[in-house]
């Protein structure tokens, strides 16, 4: 159990007047008992959930196809168990409320998460309940990370970055973009990182398009590579993004590179304590302005068990910077129909400003593949 975590929701219950509190998105189960149960993510029927009341007591509910997972992680806490095939979930739930203690009580609650059936069906069984969603306040919590996440997320931040730079090391022009995925995936894993989300791999004219994976594209001399990847450790991720050029780069690119990598310098610079995110954002415009290309509508996010998290670094989040965030800060340029460029980094909040978590890779120019 994160007992750091715990001690914000005793906070966060006191503050609101709330009798407990309930985690049942699988992010948010991980980040307050610490681990990962790895079915509910993707089989989304699959509840978990775990309730933590003012005192800090706390009580779990896990299907049955997870319990051992939950039962060996989650040492003292109380487990409950429903049948996949043979029981609802929120019953289980209902009867498990009661026995805290808080058939009467106030409780917060994912309501953005859980379905509104599941949501009908516990109003029906715990009619006395006073139900208040619950994802504003773990929004809240969430932002601001603990000395423990920070190191988790330092530690990530660095073996993703390293996982980038040995794949873009491994390939040639000739080389495919699965060759490319294939080496990235190997060392993502064998420098540590126990998963991954959204490995982008998209070169040459491919490279202007967002969010797409690897195909059997060869490399040719004069692409452009935009390889991004979310590596995890624990639940957390780290995101990061590095752009290659196959051989020769070319005026037009590195023009755009230098821009973007001095973006990278004014936010990291702009980022402290008691700033507003959209002062950062406005800074960010006023020197990526020059290149005459739309602009991101954001440029810098939170992160953690969620892939974007509160704040946002964009020209309507008025919001202050606080010491603790872990932000994903990413200058970028797709020219449609011809080709993409980004730098996406991992930083922190500190108490005089901000620190650079993904410190590997030399950006200061692109990345050169032969």
């Amino acid at each position: 159990m994160n007992r750091d975590v715990v001690e914000k929701q005793m906070s966060a219950l006191s503050e609101c007047g709330w009798d407990a509190m309930i985690a049942i998105s699988p992010e948010n189960f991980t980040y307050v008992s610490g681990f990962v149960v790895p079915s509910p993510s993707i089989f989304r029927w699959r509840h978990t959930a775990l309730i933590t009341d003012r005192d800090g007591g706390t009580s779990a509910l896990s299907v049955d196809m997870e319990e051992t997972t939950v039962r060996d992680n989650i040492g003292d806490t109380e487990v409950r168990v429903w049948r996949e095939f043979d029981d609802d979930a929120m019953p289980v739930l209902a009867d498990l409320i009661k026995d805290c203690g808080l058939a009467s009580g106030q409780i917060g609650i994912e309501t953005d998460y859980l379905p509104a059936r599941d949501m009908d069906r516990l109003k029906s069984l715990l009619p006395s309940v006073r139900w208040e969603p619950a994802q504003g306040q773990f929004n809240k919590m969430r932002q601001r990370k603990t000395p423990r996440e920070i190191t988790l997320l330092r530690k990530l931040s660095r073996l993703t970055d390293q996982a980038l730079k040995t794949a873009l090391e491994s390939v040639s022009e000739g080389s495919t973009e699965m060759d490319l995925a294939g080496a990235l995936t190997a060392a993502i894993y064998r420098l540590g990182a126990d998963q991954f989300r959204l490995m982008i791999v998209a070169t040459g004219e491919r490279s202007q398009y967002p969010n797409v994976g690897p195909t059997m594209r060869k490399l040719e001399r004069g692409d452009l590579i935009r390889l991004e990847i979310f590596g995890m450790q624990k639940g957390y991720h780290a995101g990061i993004c590095r752009t290659a050029v196959v051989g020769q780069s070319f005026a037009e690119a590195d023009r755009i590179w230098t821009n973007l990598t001095a973006c990278r310098d004014i936010v990291m610079e702009a980022i402290k304590p008691g700033v507003a995110c959209r002062e950062v954002y406005a800074k960010f415009l006023g020197k990526f302005e020059e290149l005459g290309f739309a602009p991101i509508s954001f440029v810098g996010h939170g992160i953690g068990v969620f892939l974007h998290e509160e704040p946002y670094l964009g020209p309507d989040d008025s919001s202050e910077l606080e010491a603790g965030m872990v932000l994903g800060i990413e200058p970028l340029v797709y020219a449609p129909g011809r080709f993409g460029l980004q730098c996406k980094d991992m930083v922190t909040v500190t108490e005089s400003g901000c620190e650079l978590l993904s410190d590997v890779t030399d950006v200061s120019s692109l990345f050169a593949v032969n």
